[in-house]
C-alpha cells in the first residue's frame, strides 16, 4: 500500500520515525509541506498526489480544509490522521483492520469505533449468557455480566423520586434500590413504590423491617436484606410475591440464613457476606466470599462512600475485586457529592470486567474509566523562538470594563453569564463568549481574557460534576 503522509517541519521527525516502524508493511512517503501540518491547503495536496500512484493520503487530524475536491479530481481517498503526531503509530498499526474517517480525526474516530465495538461485544455476551435466575428481565448470576444495583437512600424523603429513579436507570443501573430509614412507615413505602408505576426496570426495597418489606411486595422485585430476625415474619410473603432476596448473616451464619430463606419458599436468593469498609476489615471480609453460595452480592458502595478518594478509580478497582470473587450484583450509591456519578462509573467498570474475561488484565478493552489522566502522554516537539521574556506578575490595580461586570454561574448543565440584567446561556464556553461579544457586553482585552478563563472553568465544573465559584480556584 502506497501512502502519502504530508506533515509540517515541526512534527516531521516524529512522523518519519512512525513511518519507519511500518516500512515492512507500507510504502510511506513523508513530505514536509510547511511548518505546521494543519495548514495544508487542498491545492498543495493535489500537487503532491499528482503522478504519485498513491492508494491513500493521511492528512493531519487538525486540518480544517475540505479535501473532497482533491479526492474527486485525483481518485485518491484522503483520510484524517490523528490530531497529534505522537498518536500516529497506533493509527498505522490498525490501518488494515480499522478504516479511517474522512472527516473525524483518526484518534477520536478509532476511539469511538472501539467503544462501539466494545459495547456490541458486551451486549452480545450478555444475550448469550446463562443466568442463575432473571429479575424482571435482568439476568442475575451464572455467566451474565455483573449487575449494578444503585441505592436511593431515604426514598420517602425525595422531592421527585421518579426523576431520581429514571436518572439512575439512564446512568446504567440494572436495578434501583429504594432505601427506607427507621422513621419510614408502611404507608411511605407503599406511596413511593406506587409513584413508580410507570417504571419498567427492576426495583428493590432496602430495609430489614418486616412491615416495610411487606408494604413493598406489591411491586418490589428484590428485597434487601433478609436474616434470622425477619425471615420468620416476612419470608413466606416474599416467596408468595415471587420476589428475589439478598440474605445476610447476623446472629446466625450466612449459610444458616440462606437455608431458612429457602425453607420459607424463596427461590431466587443472593448471598451477601457483607463487605467491610477499607480500614475496618476490608481484606478480612473478602475471605467470606470464598466458598459462599452463588450468586453473590458485593457491597462496593459502602467502601467508596467511606473513602476520601476520587470515585472512578475506586469503583474500577472494586469492580475488579468483585469480578475475581465471582459477584453477580454490585451495590453502589451516590449518597455524597464526592460519589456523584458512581452509578455510571460502576456500570462502565462492570462492562470492562465483562470484556476482560479471557484476558490477563482489564486494559486496552475499548472501554475505560480514565477521566483526568491520560493513558499515553503526547510528546510534541518543543516550541521554537528567537527571544524570550519572563512575564511579570499582573498589576495589582484592576481596570474595570466601562461596559460593566459580568456574573458567571452554572445552572444544571448550562453556563450562564449575566450582564446588566440580561443572561446568556450555553453549553460551551466559546458559545457564551461569542454571544457576549456579539452583544457588545465587553470592551477590554484583559476583560475578554478573564472571561474566557472563567467561562472555561464553568464548563469544566459541569463536565466533572464540581461546584463553580467565579474568581475562585477550580
Amino acid at each position: 500500500m502506497h501512502i502519502l503522509l504530508p506533515t509540517g517541519s515541526a512534527t516531521a521527525e516524529i512522523v518519519k520515525s512512525a513511518a519507519r516502524r511500518f516500512c515492512d508493511r507500507y510504502d510511506i512517503d513523508v513530505v514536509v509541506t510547511g511548518e505546521i501540518a494543519s495548514f495544508l491547503a487542498p491545492g498543495e495536496l493535489k500537487r503532491l498526489l499528482a503522478g504519485g500512484d498513491y492508494d491513500m493520503a493521511i492528512v493531519s487530524g487538525m486540518c480544517t480544509a475540505s479535501f473532497a475536491g482533491v479526492e474527486r479530481e485525483t481518485g485518491v481517498p484522503v483520510y484524517r490522521g490523528p490530531r497529534h503526531a505522537a498518536d500516529l503509530v497506533p493509527v498505522l498499526s490498525v490501518l488494515e483492520t480499522a478504516p479511517l474517517s474522512k472527516s473525524v480525526p483518526a484518534d477520536e474516530f478509532l476511539a469511538e469505533t472501539r467503544r462501539e465495538e466494545a459495547g456490541r461485544q458486551v451486549a452480545l455476551r450478555e444475550a448469550e449468557a446463562e443466568a442463575e435466575f432473571v429479575v424482571r428481565g435482568v439476568k442475575v448470576g451464572g455467566g451474565s455480566r455483573m449487575k449494578v444495583l444503585a441505592e436511593i437512600m431515604d426514598a420517602h424523603k425525595r422531592d421527585d423520586l421518579l426523576a431520581d429513579v429514571r436518572r439512575f436507570f439512564a446512568d446504567g443501573a440494572d436495578i434501583v434500590d429504594l432505601g427506607f430509614g427507621f422513621d419510614a412507615t408502611p404507608a411511605d413505602v407503599e406511596r413511593c413504590f406506587s409513584s413508580l408505576a410507570r417504571v419498567k426496570g427492576p426495583l428493590a426495597v432496602d430495609t430489614q423491617d418486616p412491615a416495610l418489606i411487606a408494604a413493598a411486595l406489591f411491586r418490589a422485585d428484590l428485597v434487601l436484606s433478609l436474616h434470622e430476625g425477619n425471615i420468620p415474619a416476612v419470608g413466606r410473603a416474599v416467596a408468595d410475591a415471587g420476589a428475589a432476596a439478598v440474605v445476610v448473616p447476623r446472629e446466625q451464619t450466612l449459610e444458616e440464613n440462606l437455608v431458612a430463606a429457602r425453607e420459607a419458599g424463596i427461590r431466587c436468593l443472593i448471598a451477601d457476606p457483607l463487605l467491610q469498609p477499607a480500614g475496618s476489615g476490608f481484606t478480612d471480609s473478602l475471605a467470606g466470599f470464598t466458598g459462599a453460595s452463588r450468586p453473590l452480592f458485593f457491597g462496593a458502595g459502602n467502601v467508596v462512600e467511606l473513602l476520601d478518594a476520587d470515585s472512578p478509580g475506586a469503583n474500577a478497582l472494586l469492580a475488579a475485586v468483585a469480578h475475581e470473587v465471582g459477584a453477580a450484583v454490585v451495590f453502589t450509591s451516590e449518597h455524597s457529592d464526592k460519589t456523584r456519578g458512581s452509578v455510571a462509573e460502576m456500570r462502565r467498570a462492570c462492562e470492562m470486567m465483562a470484556l476482560a474475561a479471557g484476558r490477563p488484565y482489564p486494559k486496552d478493552l475499548g472501554l475505560d474509566l480514565l477521566i483526568l489522566k491520560e493513558k499515553r502522554r503526547r510528546r510534541e516537539p518543543p516550541l521554537e523562538y528567537e527571544s524570550v521574556e519572563d512575564a511579570p506578575p499582573v498589576p495589582d490595580k484592576i481596570v474595570y470594563d466601562p461596559l460593566g461586570c459580568i456574573r458567571i454561574g452554572i445552572e444544571g448543565d448550562s453556563i450562564v453569564a449575566v450582564h446588566n440584567g440580561h443572561a446568556v446561556r450555553g453549553k460551551r464556553w466559546e458559545d457564551v463568549f461569542s454571544a457576549l461579544l456579539a452583544n457588545e457586553s465587553l470592551s477590554r482585552l484583559d476583560h475578554a481574557a478573564y472571561l474566557g478563563k472563567e467561562l472555561f472553568k464553568a464548563e469544566l465544573a459541569i463536565r466533572y460534576g464540581r461546584s463553580f465559584e467565579q474568581d475562585g480556584p477550580f
